[in-house]
């Protein structure tokens, strides 16, 4: 009897052992399937400071938006008002013209991070589709493609902007196309690394084998599998658009007035830096509150994102 209990309970503790093998499977499919809002969730919970960035990027871009609601013209004048100190009336004062501050660095704030955002969009697919094409099909067209984003990473970008702005009209069309002109590389270099990864995959080569075409593969195979990676990227160049952005504004090449950006902001209150500090210091702090939070958040995504840094 003993000894036909025995194999029965060995093959009931190998049911039990595949059992739990089972569930712990499903847990793992079930994380997985979570998606990306839940490894994210899990990642701000657990870092506070992201909490914080994440707050503070969210006020900045829905008081830009809500500009239109202040009670003030970012464009009037009130001359007779002019470098007034901080009050109930004027938040953060007023500049050399009268003209509110805190209303201006909102305005400002819409056109920087638009210029942002619509300069990160074109960059990332631009870089994206010859980061692929490049690592997909190899041979001489990687060479030639690499060899140009080499050519454009060599050049000083900003010294290329000012130079290309002596030839062309001056306003935020051109301005968003000369910044995406020199920031698509590096999510090229990236989209590239991935995309010699995958086309080695069985799916890949499987779609090949059934008469798919490289195109086809490119975007409905490649692209969708490395989406983590261009999410990030994204995030990154934004914060990189927004300090070109100032910096041109700030030597003078960027949005035309009467338009005003942060940059624009502090070219105009470099002259009185030493009677009114406030004005340089209030652009200033939107800047880097800005990017630094986006650098912030951004590391963070590449965290939640990559299924490698989970624990």
């Amino acid at each position: 009897m003993a000894k036909l209990l025995s194999p029965l309970n060995k093959a009931a503790l190998r049911a039990e052992d595949f059992a739990k093998a089972q569930r712990e499977e499903n847990i793992v499919e079930q994380s997985y399937d979570r998606g990306m809002l839940y490894h994210l969730g899990q990642a701000l919970k657990s870092n506070k400071l992201a909490i914080i960035c994440l707050v503070l990027l969210l006020v900045i871009i829905l008081s830009s938006i809500l500009a239109p609601l202040s009670p003030y013209d970012p464009d009037y004048m009130d001359v007779m008002n002019k470098m007034a100190p901080p009050s109930a009336e004027h938040w953060f004062g007023t500049d050399e013209l009268g003209r509110d501050s805190f209303t201006r660095a909102l305005y400002g704030g819409r056109v920087s991070l638009l210029v942002g955002f619509s300069a990160m969009m074109v960059s990332v697919v631009v870089g994206t589709l010859v980061g692929s094409i490049s690592g997909y099909l190899g041979g001489k067209t990687d060479v030639v493609l690499m060899r140009i984003v080499d050519m454009f990473q060599s050049v000083p970008s900003l010294l290329m902007i000012i130079v290309i702005f002596s030839f062309v009209p001056n306003n935020m069309i051109t301005l968003v196309l000369m910044l995406a002109l020199f920031s698509w590389t590096g999510v090229a270099r990236i989209v590239r690394a991935q995309t010699l990864t995958l086309k080695e995959r069985d799916f890949v080569i499987a779609a090949k084998t059934l008469g798919v075409s490289h195109p086809r593969i490119i975007l409905q195979h490649i692209i969708p599998n490395m989406t983590t990676q261009i999410i990030v990227a994204a995030s990154l160049s934004i914060a990189g658009a927004i300090l070109d952005e100032s910096a041109l504004s700030y030597l003078g090449y960027g949005v035309a007035l009467p338009k005003s950006s942060w940059g624009s902001m502090l070219q105009n209150a470099q002259q009185y830096i030493l009677y009114d500090p406030l004005l340089a210091l209030i652009p200033g702090l939107f800047i880097l509150m800005t990017v630094l939070c986006l650098n912030i958040l951004g590391d963070v995504l590449q965290h939640a994102l990559d299924p490698r840094l989970h624990k």
